[in-house]
């Protein structure tokens, strides 16, 4: 997944620099200078309404009230997304062992950019592996396409030339989202899920 385009990473870096301006982080990039979370304020997010992994319709107005833990990527991905989600839902399970009411206030959410191979019955093995509560939602190319623009996510199809199997490269961030559907923090999913934990712990009240 390095050889991602000169337009996408033209792109991601343009968006990222927006974000940044937007976060107002503290001098070393956990909390912003007046105590909030470090996203807040961010233009990151949004509606939607995409199928989820048992074949039905699942909007972001059903999590009203809950935060909201999102990933995007692909099941097909064969080294950074399993590793991530990993990281990312063994962190959640920690963080409800060390305060279980967090399992009532949480929800994980995994949104595919592989439309076109992750169905809901490829999903609802691939989600289940990770987090007993792990949404797995997928759409139409243009759902998924509008819905990645709201979130920042870049991502780009890569075939090889005379193969039927392709990789999609795309952007890595881990979202934690407030009960209204504001942008918070982001997720260490390359630390360990201690950190990850602790991370959760911070920001959810």
């Amino acid at each position: 997944m390095n050889n991602i385009t000169n337009k996408v990473k033209m792109i991601l870096v343009a968006g990222l620099l927006t974000l940044m301006a937007a976060c107002n982080p503290a001098p070393d990039g956990s909390i912003s200078a007046n105590g909030e979370p470090p996203l807040a304020g961010a233009k990151i997010g949004g509606s939607f309404t995409l199928t989820n992994q048992d074949g039905g319709k699942t909007s972001d107005t059903q999590f009203k009230g809950k935060y909201r833990i999102m990933y995007f990527g692909y099941s097909y991905c064969p080294d950074v997304c399993p590793v991530d989600l990993a990281n990312i839902m063994l962190g959640l399970k920690q963080a409800e062992k060390e305060n279980p009411a967090l399992s009532d206030k949480i929800q994980p959410i995994f949104i595919s950019v592989d439309p076109g191979r992750d169905t809901p019955a490829v999903l609802k093995q691939y989600v289940a592996a990770f987090h007993p509560r792990l949404i797995g939602l997928t759409g139409t190319p243009e759902e998924i396409a509008a819905v990645a623009k709201k979130y920042l996510i870049i991502y780009d199809v890569r075939k090889d030339e005379g193969s039927s199997e392709y990789l999609v490269d795309h952007s890595r961030q881990a979202y934690l989202f407030g009960p209204e559907g504001e942008p918070l923090a982001l997720l260490p999913f390359d630390g360990t899920p201690q950190q990850v934990a602790d991370d959760i712990n911070r920001w959810v009240r």
